[in-house]
């Protein structure tokens, strides 16, 4: 897919953004304005250190066409909204320059009125209110337009924190200096306005916007996907205009929570995983469209919105092994907390979607049953294995639905499901990829220990692999005897987890393999007591011990079928 290329960006500075008349809105349900003292500070500094000739990036802004010269900001309105707010107090400086009498009154009016109507808009003769360039949210609009108007920022009674915000940005940069003198002012803010650059995309409609929000945020680039869905859903719940502002300002601030309470990161995982719960397997890139295929009503948006909230804790807690939502509402904590922490160590998410699902509706016993075979099953399949995530996912997908629909009541019912046994690794399977498995230990450490602990505990020592120190019986940097040994292939030979065992303190660093089996021996480490047994430390044992080391993780991750 290219469709951000075809979206033709074309990099333009905030005066020309401004010009020929454009006028932009901030969606009504986009979130309100939300920077703080940190970003102020940011933009402020960006602007000082501006050499006359430099340019200063300040990154993407996405736009939704709604006619010729009338655009939606789809992404960007905090940056638009804080730089506007920098030219209403250049307005009121010279607005104060001329309420002084100085000797350029005739000049500073005209320079106040040529700034206004480039950057924010026309005064009407009459009302003399501003038609502004830019309108806000519907919670900051009209503070916003009060200050266009008044070029004050009135302290009002009941004030909302956005709107207190807006009110502390517009003081915040009122207390810098812009200069002395009308014309200062007006090469102040000229200066900035035209070497400040932003990349402009955009689209037709929110469908493009969510395609160009994934792709960008694929690269790195992170947007706010949660304000695209939230203007989408809050859309559709007030598409009869029968919804008070109440219930509006009710649906605003759970929506907030919900987005804080997952993180922006995390909050396109969620919103698949919850999607996949219940209807037909939907990637990333169809997610939107499949959103806005279903939720078409205001009954089923409000429905929408209900099951996010309710299914938000649950995947927060899943994300969190150490919530305290699993002290209160599970009776196997730590069961539970280990196998969440071993997804979480190695990152995979795709369990999920079940995950999601059987919490809500199985008995923690049950849960726990279910955590524990999903967990045994990405061991195999994702850890070791490293099979298709795709097959995976459709998998979980059918499973979800069946718990989701009733089908499912309890764990047994998934592990016994066709689906599940369908992909999951034989014994054979597992065995013969385990039996040369490797990972560079320098990087993974924490997930090897956590391995090895693992198959310690299946062999009866109680092993916490947070407290346990990785050994390699080749180590890394070894000296020329052990170069003697392997020859050109030690490299392939340090990472392999058959070169590696457990202990409680790292004291043998580079000793010879004789000196090292004598600590070997004497431990209570499992591992370190085989590894002691051979009398040589060699390729031909690595691989031996490597197979019995397989044998054994057969036995640490497996599935009970009766």
């Amino acid at each position: 897919m290219n469709n951000f290329m075809l979206m033709d960006p074309t990099n333009q500075t905030f005066q020309e953004l401004l010009s020929n008349g454009v006028k932009y809105k901030v969606p009504k349900f986009q979130r309100d304005y939300s920077w703080d003292i940190e970003q102020w500070e940011d933009l402020w500094n960006d602007i000082k250190d501006l050499g006359k000739d430099d340019y200063h990036y300040m990154g993407y802004i996405v736009l939704q066409k709604k006619s010729e010269n009338e655009f939606e900001i789809i992404d960007g309105q905090q940056r638009l909204i804080t730089i506007s707010l920098i030219i209403l107090v250049a307005l009121k400086k010279l607005r104060g320059l001329i309420k002084a009498d100085d000797d350029e009154v005739d000049n500073n009016q005209e320079r106040e009125d040529l700034m206004r109507s480039g950057f924010i808009g026309f005064k009407d003769m009459v009302s003399l209110k501003v038609d502004s360039k830019l309108t806000l949210n519907r919670n900051n609009n009209t503070y916003y337009k009060n200050i266009c108007s008044k070029l004050e920022s009135p302290n009002l009674i009941g004030m909302t924190k956005t709107n207190k915000l807006l009110k502390k940005a517009f003081n915040f940069f009122a207390l810098k200096n812009f200069g002395e003198s009308g014309n200062k002012i007006s090469q102040f803010i000229k200066q900035f306005t035209s070497h400040f650059v932003f990349t402009k995309i955009v689209v037709q409609d929110s469908l493009n916007a969510y395609k160009v929000f994934e792709t960008l945020n694929a690269r790195g680039v992170q947007l706010s996907t949660p304000d695209l869905l939230k203007n989408y859903i809050f859309s559709i719940v007030t598409k009869n205009d029968d919804v008070l502002d109440d219930v509006l300002d009710e649906l605003d601030e759970d929506w907030s929570l919900l987005v804080t309470q997952l993180g922006e990161r995390s909050f396109t995982d969620f919103i698949r995983y919850h999607h996949n719960i219940q209807n037909k397997l939907s990637t990333k890139k169809v997610l939107f469209k499949s959103i806005r295929e279903l939720y078409t009503k205001p009954k089923d948006a409000y429905s929408y919105l209900n099951s996010l909230g309710e299914y938000a804790s649950i995947y927060s807690a899943l994300l969190n092994p150490y919530d305290e939502w699993w002290k209160s509402n599970n009776g196997n904590y730590e069961n539970t907390k280990y196998y969440l922490e071993g997804l979480k160590l190695f990152n995979i998410k795709q369990p999920f979607t079940v995950l999601m699902v059987a919490l809500k509706y199985f008995s923690d016993k049950e849960f726990l049953m279910t955590l524990k075979y999903i967990y045994n099953f990405t061991i195999r399949y994702n850890v070791i294995c490293h099979f298709s995530p795709n097959e995976q996912e459709k998998l979980y997908n059918q499973i979800a639905i069946k718990i989701f629909n009733g089908e499912f009541k309890r764990a047994s019912a998934i592990k016994n499901s066709p689906e599940f046994k369908k992909l999951y690794p034989d014994d054979n399977t597992f065995e013969n990829a385990f039996e040369f498995y490797k990972l560079p230990s320098r990087a993974s450490a924490k997930k090897i220990r956590f391995l090895l602990s693992e198959i310690e505990n299946n062999l009866g020592k109680k092993v916490d692999y947070l407290n346990v120190v990785l050994e390699h019986v080749c180590p890394y940097n070894s000296g020329e005897n052990w170069f003697k040994t392997f020859g050109i292939g030690i490299s392939d030979i340090q990472d392999r987890l058959g070169n590696m065992l457990l202990l409680e303190k790292d004291e043998l660093k580079r000793d010879s393999f004789i000196e090292k089996k004598k600590l070997y021996s004497k431990t209570d480490f499992n591992l370190a007591k085989k590894i002691a047994e051979y009398e040589t430390w060699d390729l031909q044992n690595v691989n031996r011990y490597q197979k019995w080391l397989a044998k054994q993780a057969v036995k640490t991750w497996g599935i009970d079928w009766e």
